[in-house]
């Protein structure tokens, strides 16, 4: 275990008694630090004073549902975060995508598979993921080193998924990527049940980057086939 997964503080947020411990054993057992939260109306102040580098949210609280938080808190931040579902229906995880979360985890879980995400995520949040110290095109400079993507000079906040999607785009310029592509290089292997999510994420990516350059339309649609970035 190293020093600095030792020192990953986790979030959780989580009503049901029992798999809020379950979750804090097998998170400590990782060695990361958590935190608790069990009601949704107290989610908002805990993730601005305890700036945790990942959140594990149920979409079903007391309060305020997972979805509306999830909302809420990427207005403010880019931190991971990985919803918990007792409900299959696809809309679900799109909806849940589609306000800016970075996974899906469906109840009953195996607990290590949900490490095995929390790992992944982190770990592509943590390593830079090209030589390359940056990548320009138009008015949008992204290093991967940093994290960190410009539009106009002014830094764009955005997620992991959003991140790792404009840095592949950008990095192949007119090249066209199919989801199954995306999904692929972005999460490490391929979901089929996750495929539509590519198009979520890039519809708030491209909300990003229209609000910061309204002159521009990078990333095109090929109708059938997916997505590229246009220069």
């Amino acid at each position: 275990m190293s020093e600095n997964q030792a020192k990953q503080h986790i979030l959780i947020i989580e009503d049901e008694a029992k798999i809020a411990e379950l979750l804090e054993k097998y998170l400590y057992l990782e060695g990361y630090q958590t935190s608790l939260i069990h009601d949704g109306n107290l989610v908002l102040n805990a993730v601005n004073e305890l700036n945790p580098d990942l959140i594990i949210l149920d979409i079903m609280l007391p309060g305020v549902n997972g979805i509306e938080l999830c909302s809420k808190i990427r207005q403010t931040s880019d931190v991971p975060i990985i919803m918990l579902t007792a409900r299959v229906e696809e809309i679900d995880h799109l909806i849940g995508f589609d306000v800016g979360a970075d996974d899906y985890v469906t109840k009953p879980f195996k607990p290590k598979e949900l490490m095995a995400r929390v790992k992944a995520i982190l770990k592509r949040r943590r390593m830079p993921t090209n030589t390359r110290s940056t990548f320009q095109a138009g008015t949008i400079v992204l290093n991967p080193s940093e994290h960190k993507v410009l539009v106009k000079d002014e830094e764009l906040k955005l997620t992991i998924n959003e991140f790792s999607l404009l840095k592949i785009l950008i990095a192949s310029p007119n090249k066209v990527f199919s989801r199954q592509d995306l999904l692929t290089l972005t999460q490490g292997k391929y979901f089929e049940s996750y495929e539509r999510s590519i198009d979520s994420h890039i519809k708030n990516l491209r909300k990003k980057l229209t609000v910061a350059d309204p002159q521009n339309h990078y990333i095109e649609s090929i109708y059938g086939v997916g997505y590229k970035f246009k220069i």
